[in-house]
C-alpha cells in the first residue's frame, strides 16, 4: 500500500504532547519524517522513539516558538537533515492566565498573544522560503473558542490569539496559493490532553462575571465525551495530504458538535 506522505517531511510545534504528538505519530506512519518542535525536548525522547517505531525518521529541535532567533534556526536544522519541507503544523500554544478583562494584566495578555499568535506569524514565515520550492501544506490549531463560541468566561486573551489565527490563517491561503501552498485552520473543542497545565485560573475573580450555562443532557453531543488528540491527528492527516489537495483557506471544526449547543 502506498504510503500518503512517503517521503515528505513534516515540521510540529509543541510536538512533545497532546495533538502533536498525536499527529507526529500518525504522519509518520503514512510515510513522513517528523520535525519534533517543542520548548522542551526531553517531552520529544518517547515521540522520537514511537515514530521510528513506525519505520520512518525524527529530528528533536528545541524551540520557543516565539522567537525569531529559534525559529530560523529550527527549520535550517530541518533543511540540513532533510533537504526539503513540506507540512508545517503550527500547533504550539498555551490557554494562559483565565481572569476577568479587568483583572488580566497586559503581561498575561502579552504572554498568550505571543505563545499563540505570534508564534503561528512566525513559524508560517519562516517556513515559506522552503514550502515555495515544491508547494506543500500548512496547518494551524485554532479552537472553537472566539470562533464559533464566546461563554469561556476568563479567555478573552485566548479567545482573541485564536480568532487572529483565523484571520491570518485566511489571508495566507490567499496570498500563499499561487506557490502551490495551502493553508487551513483546524478549531478543536474539548480534545484530552495537557493544556491545562498552561493554564492559570484567577477562580475568585472569575465568579464576578461568570454566567451559568446548563448544557443538554452533556457538551459534546456525538459522543457525549472530549475528544482524542488522535482523531485530530486524523483530520491534520487529511489536510496535509494530496486528498484536500483542493482545499486551502478554510476552517474545520472538530468538537463533536459541542460548538453548536
Amino acid at each position: 500500500m502506498e504510503l500518503l506522505l512517503q517521503g515528505q517531511v513534516a515540521f510540529i510545534t509543541g510536538a512533545g504532547s497532546g495533538i502533536g504528538r498525536a499527529a507526529a505519530v500518525k504522519l509518520a506512519e503514512n510515510g513522513a519524517k517528523i520535525a519534533l518542535v517543542d520548548l522542551h525536548p526531553e517531552n520529544c525522547t518517547e515521540v522520537k522513539q514511537l515514530v521510528e517505531e513506525k519505520g520512518s525518521e525524527a529530528l528533536i529541535v528545541e524551540a520557543n516558538v516565539s522567537s525569531v532567533e529559534d525559529m530560523i534556526n529550527s527549520y535550517d536544522q530541518v533543511i540540513e537533515k532533510w533537504g526539503r519541507l513540506d507540512i508545517v503544523f503550527a500547533n504550539a500554544g498555551i490557554n494562559g492566565v483565565v481572569a476577568p478583562i479587568e483583572d488580566l494584566s497586559p503581561d498575561d495578555w502579552d504572554l498568550t498573544i505571543s505563545n499563540n499568535l505570534r508564534s503561528t506569524f512566525l513559524t508560517v514565515k519562516y517556513a515559506i522560503p522552503h514550502l515555495k520550492e515544491k508547494g506543500g501544506s500548512i496547518i494551524i490549531t485554532s479552537s472553537i473558542n472566539g470562533n464559533r463560541i464566546y461563554r469561556s468566561f476568563g479567555m478573552s486573551a485566548y479567545s482573541t490569539s485564536k480568532i487572529g489565527q483565523m484571520g491570518f490563517g485566511k489571508m495566507a491561503a490567499l496570498e500563499l496559493a499561487k506557490f502551490r501552498i495551502r493553508v487551513n485552520i483546524i478549531c478543536p473543542g474539548a480534545i484530552e490532553t495537557n493544556i491545562n497545565e498552561n493554564t492559570w485560573k484567577e477562580k475568585e475573580e472569575l465568579k464576578e462575571i461568570e454566567i451559568p450555562v446548563i448544557y443538554p443532557k452533556g457538551s459534546q453531543p456525538l459522543e457525549h465525551h472530549a475528544g482524542k488528540p488522535e482523531q485530530v491527528a486524523e483530520l491534520v492527516l487529511f489536510l496535509a495530504s494530496k486528498q484536500s489537495n483542493h482545499i486551502t483557506g478554510t476552517e474545520i471544526y472538530i468538537d463533536g458538535a459541542e460548538s453548536l449547543l
